[in-house]
């Protein structure tokens, strides 16, 4: 299987997007049970249906020769700036995901870049992404992309 393309996402991609949510959610859970609860995921099939809807919050996904879902970036549009901040648009990634089985083909590659080129086309200043502590291959690949740290959110559970 090769990328045939990197398109928006459908309502009818809800179903292999929910699968991929599942993969996701289960590499955080197993890291961070005490935050992410087993066997769930990060959103309901009415709440992909309305962000597919949402300009603001585009899907992108990688799709194989019969248009099967290989992967996605979920995207939220942002705008900062405030007294401190200067104005900027951004581009922040919510979730990327492969497939687990196909991972090492480079779709998450080629899934950033695709973003990467749309922020650049929308005018961003940058794109801003979160990965969680003990995800150590998400943050070898981002580290890859040529993303480097921004900030940092710490905690002290007590």
């Amino acid at each position: 299987m090769n990328i045939s393309k990197i398109r928006k996402a459908e309502i009818k991609d809800i179903p292999r997007i929910t699968e991929l949510l599942l993969q996701v959610h289960k590499v955080h859970s197993d890291k961070r049970p005490d935050l992410f609860r087993k066997g769930s995921k990060k959103y309901t099939e009415d709440e992909l249906r309305d962000i597919i809807a949402n300009s603001e919050r585009p899907i992108f996904v990688a799709a194989d020769e019969d248009d099967s879902v290989m992967g996605y970036a979920f995207c939220v549009m942002e705008h900062f700036g405030d007294n401190s901040l200067e104005e900027h648009d951004t581009v922040y990634i919510d979730d990327l995901c492969v497939d687990e089985k196909l991972r090492g083909r480079h779709i998450g590659k080629a899934l950033y870049e695709y973003v990467l080129k749309f922020a650049k086309d929308k005018g961003c200043y940058n794109v801003t992404l979160n990965v969680w502590e003990g995800n150590e291959s998400a943050i070898a690949f981002y580290k890859s992309m040529g993303l480097s740290v921004q900030k940092y959110t710490m905690e002290k559970i007590i």
